[in-house]
């Protein structure tokens, strides 16, 4: 069964580079990204893997997990991690699941549920499929689901501006419009009425079409 958008995330339990964990008690009441790969040592993954060390103090910021998933074994991440941090300029930081028996690339629909294979033998094309995000919120519902081709690496400057987008929008009855960014003016959603508004929003907003209504970030 496909998963969607406000669907539970699938708990697991999983070996990770800093030991065992059970999915939903690790993320605890906040938010969380699983962020999967191929295999290890692959170009691309290197890459995305120094960008998200990166932005760590970032994600802490908006109360958001990280955490990596490939199928090969926690020794193999071990060694590529230093790679990763001599080409990229970033140590690893986040926890690392090993899913060499593909369970959570099974659970999150990453392969076929009847997928029989474990890791041994597989190669990046076979797993081309791999190569996921998922964004979490504290409800352990999915938030976020992004696919990406083998050859593009993911853009983690868009997953945090979409967290600060749901975020934003979980705490006010707003939307955010296009190419929105921190800061920008917000949609008031519909189901606002303007008597509503007019208690919310004292200042006032601009009214583009019934529908479309204008105003300013909430703080």
């Amino acid at each position: 069964m496909s998963l969607r958008i406000n669907d539970q995330a699938p708990n697991f339990s999983a070996m990770t580079t800093a030991g065992q964990i059970d999915f939903h008690q690790w993320l605890g009441d906040g938010w969380g990204i699983l962020f999967s790969h191929p295999k290890d040592y692959t170009p691309v993954c290197t890459t995305e893997l120094g960008y998200v060390a990166k932005l760590k103090p970032e994600f802490e910021k908006r109360n958001c997990k990280v955490i990596g998933l490939s199928i090969d074994p926690i020794d193999a991440h071990q060694g590529w991690a230093k790679d990763i941090e001599e080409t990229q300029g970033y140590a690893i930081n986040f926890p690392m699941i090993g899913d060499t028996d593909l369970n959570v690339a099974k659970l999150y629909n990453m392969f076929p549920a009847d997928e029989s294979a474990t890791a041994v033998g597989r190669t990046a094309m076979t797993n081309a499929t791999v190569r996921t995000v998922y964004v979490v919120g504290p409800d352990k519902n999915i938030k976020l689901m992004m696919t990406y081709p083998m050859t593009t690496g993911r853009n983690f400057d868009e997953i945090l501006r979409v967290i600060d987008s749901m975020q934003l929008t979980a705490k006010h009855k707003v939307a955010t419009p296009v190419n929105w960014q921190q800061g920008d003016d917000v949609i008031i959603v519909p189901s606002v009425s303007d008597e509503e508004a007019a208690q919310k929003y004292p200042d006032g907003w601009k009214t583009l079409k019934p529908y479309l209504r204008i105003v300013k970030q909430p703080k």
